[in-house]
């Protein structure tokens, strides 16, 4: 099979049916250097899903390390264990990730006002309190938000 050939009906039928055995399969002819054999289409399709799965979870991890923060700013007598366990486990997934992939940290800063866009309004969701109150530009830089030891306003 050249890389401009469809899938064959063996290959496509194992990718729709058994994921876990398509990779198993593909990883083995990759091993043994049977480039022919392999689904190409499909390959390359899971390889740029690698790359944005690593995205969205990064732009994911963040939206909840704002959102915690400006509950914690906002809702100070709300505070609790679990918010800050919170912001910090999604710290260090980040963190994770960016060490994996540090090329994606102009991606983190591209997107950062956008993430906090919609830790804003979830914020607004779960407290209860209108959205104004939560400023329109991010408070916080981005800097701040992964750094382990920042947090607002701690006893």
């Amino acid at each position: 099979m050249t890389s401009l050939q469809k899938p064959t009906t063996s290959h496509q039928r194992l990718y729709n049916a058994d994921f876990a055995q398509w990779v198993a399969q593909a990883t083995l002819l990759l091993q043994q250097g049977k480039f022919d054999e392999l689904d190409i289409e499909n390959l390359i399709e899971e390889v740029e899903d690698l790359g944005k799965r690593d995205r969205r979870a990064l732009c994911s991890n963040l939206e909840i390390v704002l959102l915690h923060l400006l509950k914690w700013q906002f809702q100070p007598e709300q505070r609790s264990t679990s918010w800050r366990g919170s912001i910090r486990e999604h710290r260090r997934r980040i963190a994770r990730i960016l060490k994996d992939s540090p090329s994606l940290n102009p991606y983190l800063q591209q997107e950062y006002q956008d993430c906090y866009l919609a830790a804003r309004l979830q914020a607004a969701d779960e407290t209860g309190l209108p959205l104004k109150t939560f400023p329109e530009e991010c408070p916080y830089f981005l800097e701040q938000a992964l750094n382990e030891a920042f947090l607002l306003d701690t006893e």
